[in-house]
């Protein structure tokens, strides 16, 4: 991969290139399973935050209509990035997956003693579990009744009993199941296979690239150290995989300098990157949303180093042209925003993000005086 910069712009304008990208401005009408695609994987861990998180992105997508899409197929959710559940793309959310089961954590020898299942047990295993869901979605507890009848599996009931969080991880990242729709308020997993829009998870070396190069057609322009966040230490790809994945990909990438900095896009995206006028955007955005922790909070072009530690404990930021530049909260139908940038807080503009916010949610919001 040439090292040489084949453009150059700044960072107002890189962000609102990504701005657009990652469907914040201009809003469009697309589906809650369109707005997964595009992002790539949306943090699941709060349901609130992530139909936020998806429906301030479009025009026409309303809080219910992520768990609509699951129910459905349009979406999946699985263990995927930093080990938390994740919704993902059926067409395309494998490439994830093979990257989390790239380091065989089933094989370790820890795991090995603690769940006493050999790696020459593992596909045994694996199949009961598909056999044990092929009438239909189950809950943790129910699963364990249908395994733990196998004598093979009857020691692994304590751990069933224990959440089995860590035993099932592998089963999602393998493509063997996911969660489905959750029933009583518990969550339920389900055979991915009967999911017509379920691609599969594709062969590792090809599933790399195809993942390097969708991080940058939505978060880039990133640097070689983004991609090592997002999907080393992220999914466990590894770093040698990663470098190898990025100089095969040859020219594909092009090196732009943004204000000194040398990152990388697609070259499909080099004009559109270089045309991009930088964005006066004011978003509202859910805590541990996509902009934030796609590049991640040490990105200081997106999150001052002040509000690092806001972002990290899960605070809503507000967004001025991709810069985090305060935060807010909701209390009832009171919004208060606290500004933590040094220049003139945008008022209107921000009074128009919070009438926005109101029609999504479909609440009667108006900012505090004490903002």
């Amino acid at each position: 991969m040439t090292t040489s910069t084949a453009a150059t712009t700044t960072w107002p304008q890189a962000l609102a290139w990504r701005i657009e990208r990652q469907l914040l401005d201009p809003t469009r009408p697309v589906s809650a399973a369109d707005v997964v695609r595009r992002l790539g994987a949306v943090l699941s861990m709060d349901e609130s935050l992530a139909d936020l998180a998806v429906s301030t992105r479009s025009a026409t997508a309303r809080p219910g209509d992520l768990a609509a899409a699951l129910a459905d197929g349009a979406v999946i959710k699985a263990f995927a990035f930093r080990g938390s559940m994740h919704y993902l793309a059926p067409e395309d959310g494998g490439i994830y997956l093979a990257l989390r089961a790239a380091g065989r954590q089933w094989e370790l020898r820890s795991w090995v003693e603690y769940y006493r299942l050999t790696p020459e047990d593992w596909p045994d295993f694996r199949a009961a579990v598909r056999d044990a869901l092929g009438d239909g979605p189950l809950t943790i507890a129910e699963l364990s009744e249908t395994l733990t009848r196998h004598t093979a599996y009857a020691h692994l009931r304590g751990v069933f009993d224990d959440g089995a969080g860590t035993l099932v991880k592998p089963l999602t990242w393998q493509g063997d199941m996911s969660f489905g729709p959750p029933r009583d308020g518990q969550h339920t997993f389900q055979r991915l296979d009967g999911n017509p829009r379920w691609a599969g998870i594709p062969d590792l070396d090809e599933a790399g690239p195809r993942a390097i190069t969708a991080y940058l057609r939505s978060y880039g322009p990133v640097t070689l150290d983004h991609v090592h966040y997002w999907l080393g230490s992220g999914l466990s790809a590894g770093r040698r995989r990663l470098d190898r994945w990025i100089a095969d990909l040859g020219d594909r990438l092009v090196a732009v300098d943004v204000a000194g900095t040398t990152a990388y896009v697609v070259r499909e995206d080099v004009d559109s990157l270089t045309a991009a006028q930088p964005s006066e955007a004011v978003r509202l955005l859910p805590g541990h949303d996509q902009w934030v922790m796609g590049p991640g909070t040490k990105d200081v072009h997106v999150t001052p180093p002040a509000l690092r530690d806001a972002m990290t404990r899960k605070a809503n930021p507000v967004v001025v042209g991709g810069v985090v530049s305060g935060t807010w909260t909701r209390r009832g139908d009171e919004l208060t925003v606290a500004w933590r940038h040094g220049s003139r807080r945008p008022d209107r503009a921000i009074e128009l993000e919070v009438s926005r916010l109101a029609d999504i949610l479909g609440a009667d919001l108006h900012v505090s005086p004490r903002s």
